[in-house]
């Protein structure tokens, strides 16, 4: 069957063998690594659907192991990490890191062979190309981030994350989600408006995470204050997050006070890209890796004259612009190598879009910048022949997100 290597690692040999027995007779097949070191070699060559890490190993232990694969964009398959009496701790640490869960040691075979079911179900559905927490970079912005998330990952408090879209905000909000409980994300907000408490059911015991709370209606608003105050009825955390000052939001009166005291109690700022730009050639390297890993392009590399390019190059749209880009340079390369022109033809300016009318002065910031807006996406979709995938790269925002904008500033799409 497909979908079915596993490597599994351990430095004992009967629990090797233990493990590849059963997981053999159900059909599996199985790589063994004792160290490490053979499990680099192993994940590198054979490229299995799961890995199964013991966290104790002599060389390197399985969380070290862990996170290098996270940072070098190696994370492409559920890792379940097994554990013996006491490192249990240690364990609950690696799924934050991104292991896809953990067994504690003895496993019961009924366990064993449900977990490894269900990472392989979960790997099938996985967007390949996502990165984690780990790997958004080592400068001393995210490590920053990385400390402040990592203080607040036991609280229940409600987090607002602040930031300019596709900064990786959800990046953040998923290092912060338990393994095995619910995430819930909505795509758009009328059940916040209409029935609010609908939300927290489907999201009992687990992450809520909310994007561009500063769009929301006065009913939707309402609507998530009911929320914030039933989160411990539910055993709720909510993560929202907003690309707009909602104090400015709130003084203009387009915002409700309680609601904007009770999100900014506790407020993290997510870095745009551009603020932390020595990272972008490492997360080049590793959204192409995950593009080669997943099948989608063929095996190439980026020239030091591309990524340094690419880290010049100011990202408006952030972490979602640039893996559209690597993912375009993925594609289209025509060789081994990607250089600085392929980079800067993915990056070339669109024909000059017509100029955008000049903007009364005698209305209000928020006017003015739906105006600006307006304006902007209806000569996007046309440059772009309303193709909406590439309106969406362009503009460095998810689908759902821009179809949401669209529909606020009363954008009708033309029907082919």
């Amino acid at each position: 069957m497909a979908n079915n290597t596993i490597l599994v690692v351990d430095d004992e040999i009967g629990i090797r063998e233990l493990l590849s027995e059963i997981l053999r007779d159900e059909g599996y097949h199985v790589v063994l690594a004792e160290n490490a070191e053979q499990a680099r070699i192993s994940r590198n060559k054979s490229r299995p659907d799961m890995v199964l890490l013991d966290i104790w190993m002599p060389d390197t232990d399985g969380v070290t192991l862990l996170k290098e694969w996270a940072s070098n964009g190696l994370l492409t398959m559920p890792v379940v990490v097994m554990s013996g009496h006491g490192t249990i701790a240690t364990a609950v640490e690696a799924t934050r890191i991104g292991a896809f869960g953990y067994l504690e040691k003895p496993i019961p075979l009924q366990m064993l062979l449900s977990t490894v079911g269900h990472a392989l179900r979960g790997s099938q559905s996985k967007p390949s190309s996502t990165l984690s927490l780990a790997s958004l970079g080592k400068g001393p912005l995210i490590t920053d981030l990385k400390k402040r998330l990592e203080q607040i990952a036991n609280l229940k408090t409600p987090l607002l994350l602040t930031g300019e879209q596709g900064s990786g905000a959800e990046l953040c909000a998923r290092f912060l989600h338990r393994p095995n409980t619910p995430w819930i994300e909505p795509d758009t907000y009328t059940t916040l408006a209409n029935t609010p408490f609908e939300l927290l059911e489907q999201a009992r015991d687990g992450l809520l995470f909310l994007k561009e709370v500063g769009n929301l209606s006065k009913l939707e608003q309402k609507g998530l204050l009911q929320i914030l105050g039933k989160l411990d009825k539910y055993n709720v955390r909510i993560v929202c997050v907003s690309s707009l000052q909602l104090a400015e939001l709130t003084s203009q009166g387009n915002y409700d006070p309680k609601l904007y005291e009770t999100l900014s109690a506790l407020c993290i700022n997510v870095p745009a890209l551009r603020a932390h730009r020595e990272d972008v050639p490492e997360l080049a390297n590793q959204i192409l890796s995950r593009c080669i890993e997943s099948g989608e392009a063929s095996l190439q590399q980026f020239n030091t004259a591309a990524l340094n390019a690419l880290r010049n190059y100011d990202w408006p749209g952030n972490l979602m612009q640039l893996t559209g880009t690597v993912r375009s340079l993925a594609l289209t390369g025509t060789s081994e190598e990607i250089s600085v022109e392929d980079v800067k033809k993915v990056l070339a300016t669109p024909t000059p879009m017509q100029s955008v009318p000049s903007i009364p002065l005698n209305i209000p910031l928020r006017e003015a910048r739906d105006l600006f807006e307006k304006t902007y996406f209806e000569q996007l979709i046309d440059h772009e022949g309303g193709n909406m995938t590439r309106v969406a790269e362009r503009a460095g925002l998810e689908r759902t997100h821009l179809y949401r904008k669209l529909k606020l500033l009363g954008i009708r799409l033309r029907s082919h």
